[in-house]
């Protein structure tokens, strides 16, 4: 049983291992705590399932705060802008997060998927090595499928941060009425992105469920 101590002296390592990229060190660590890299990458495609949640909603707030632009007659422009500029903010600081989540799923997953072909060519008896094979083989492509959506969830996320980014910028430039005219038939365009980056994030959320509950 590890002492407090020494937990509180391995988290400290782990959270220095990985700003620095020293993966060796990160997973030595791990290792320490009884996880190895199979528990990681669940814990991570986990971490990286709710930050996608977390995106939906926050890109869902974001149009509905552009589509109050519909309704706007002679309100607080300058509160208005304040409120997208902070939607926007929120978006943008939630899609990098996501990023961070995928890139991390991926360097574990390359990673895991690495040391077990090695680890089956170290392997004696040859019925094993056909099952590990047959094993690893079915986790890659389940990871595939997985690791597509995420990314393709992921690539929707810029051009909608580009487009709120453009309304942010112009409502600040231009606080009066033909400002919030010319943003009102710009709207339909945000709002099929937003739907189309949702319905990729809702797939995203799907296949890391799937791979969950297949992966051991």
């Amino acid at each position: 049983m590890i002492s407090p101590l020494r937990y509180t002296l391995l988290i400290s390592l782990l959270a220095i291992a990985i700003p620095y990229g020293c993966q060796t060190t990160y997973y030595a660590v791990w290792e320490k705590l009884g996880k190895e890299k199979r528990h990681l990458l669940k814990d991570h495609v986990e971490k990286a399932r709710t930050e996608q949640e977390k995106a939906s909603e926050e890109f869902k707030d974001a149009l509905t705060r552009v589509k109050e632009i519909y309704g706007f007659d002679g309100g607080d422009l300058e509160e208005f802008y304040n409120k997208l500029q902070s939607d926007y903010e929120s978006c943008e600081k939630r899609a990098g997060t996501v990023s961070e989540r995928i890139e991390m799923v991926e360097q574990i997953a390359a990673d895991l998927f690495r040391e077990w072909d090695q680890e089956i060519n170290d392997m004696a008896n040859e019925k094993f090595k056909s099952k590990s094979r047959e094993s690893l083989k079915t986790t890659k492509r389940r990871y595939a499928r997985l690791h597509d959506a995420m990314t393709k969830a992921e690539s929707r996320m810029e051009p909608v941060l580009t487009q709120l980014r453009d309304y942010v910028l112009y409502l600040k430039h231009n606080l009066n009425a033909q400002a919030i005219g010319a943003l009102k038939q710009e709207v339909g365009d945000i709002e099929i992105e937003v739907e189309t980056l949702i319905r990729d994030m809702s797939e995203s959320i799907k296949e890391a469920d799937t791979f969950l509950e297949s992966f051991e």
